[in-house]
């Protein structure tokens, strides 16, 4: 019975992923490829030349953090995201992120053009993020395609399989007024992006034990933490673990998935104390 239900959870995970395939989407008159990598790869460099180089491609950068002994993650952000982001429920999509990894020696981009098609939706704006990912590339480049991909006409309405939670299904961790959420937020050194008048990004570290589910399903792609918290309209939203981390790690599956079950739950709790 027990392998009876195994393959069948696999099953699931097979027709749920989004495998078939496409034509290629059209976004602002231009055809964008039909599967997307999540990331992309460049030569190494340090922490300091990293943020050097997102400087003079015009980035602002928004914060440094440690999700791993032998990793940096470096947030950046610039006008056009922001804008693109300052909408109800999109503010994720403002702050860029990669991974300046120590132990492969590269540096590892999440990509523009997959994640904001994510985050936006019907939203998304082709040449902001296509005009993001060329500054990096020349920054950066030459870059590589990771092997973590999905269907780009698949990524707005993306979740892991039935009964997962979309992008849209935030888990609310904290009420209040901006100013009094905020304040929660910078007392817990979050990394704090203003989006517009009544609209924040924050960037919160979780409890040390939930904090290294990463150590469990690959510090390549740490640059998922610290863990995104939208502020708006009274409210603190955090994109549920079943949705960040798994279109974060898009190859990651059920096996990987049952690593960390108590993950999702942890981060909940970890950013309701925060915000308490």
């Amino acid at each position: 019975m027990k392998k009876i239900l195994a393959l069948t959870a696999v099953a699931f995970a097979i027709v749920f992923s989004g495998c078939s395939a496409t034509a290629p989407k059209i976004e602002g008159g231009v055809a964008v490829d039909k599967v997307v990598s999540a990331y992309r790869t460049g030569a190494y460099v340090d922490v300091e030349t990293a943020k050097s180089k997102l400087a003079a491609a015009g980035f602002e950068i928004v914060g440094t953090y440690k999700p791993a002994e032998n990793g940096t993650t470096i947030l950046y952000t610039n006008a056009a995201m922001k804008a693109d982001a300052n909408k109800p429920s999109r503010g994720f999509a403002a702050v860029g992120r990669m991974l300046v990894d120590d132990e492969r020696k590269q540096v590892h981009i999440a990509n523009p053009i997959y994640f904001s098609k994510a985050y936006l939706q019907d939203e998304y704006n082709h040449a902001t993020a296509s005009a993001t990912y060329t500054s990096l590339e020349k920054a950066f480049g030459p870059l590589k395609n990771s092997e973590d991909q999905w269907e780009f006409a698949k990524l707005a309405d993306y979740h892991f399989m039935i009964g997962m939670p979309y992008y849209k299904d935030m888990g609310v961790v904290g009420t209040g007024t901006t100013a009094a959420l905020l304040g929660k937020a910078k007392a817990a050194k979050g990394i704090i992006v203003e989006l517009g008048a009544d609209r924040y990004l924050a960037f919160i570290e979780l409890d040390k034990r939930t904090n290294a589910f990463v150590k469990k399903i690959g510090t390549d792609k740490a640059e998922l933490l610290p863990w995104p918290v939208l502020i708006e309209n009274g409210e603190a939203k955090a994109l549920k673990a079943e949705y960040h981390i798994a279109i974060s790690y898009p190859l990651l599956d059920l096996g990987g998935f049952a690593n960390i079950m108590t993950v999702p739950a942890g981060v909940l709790k970890s950013l309701e104390k925060t915000f308490k």
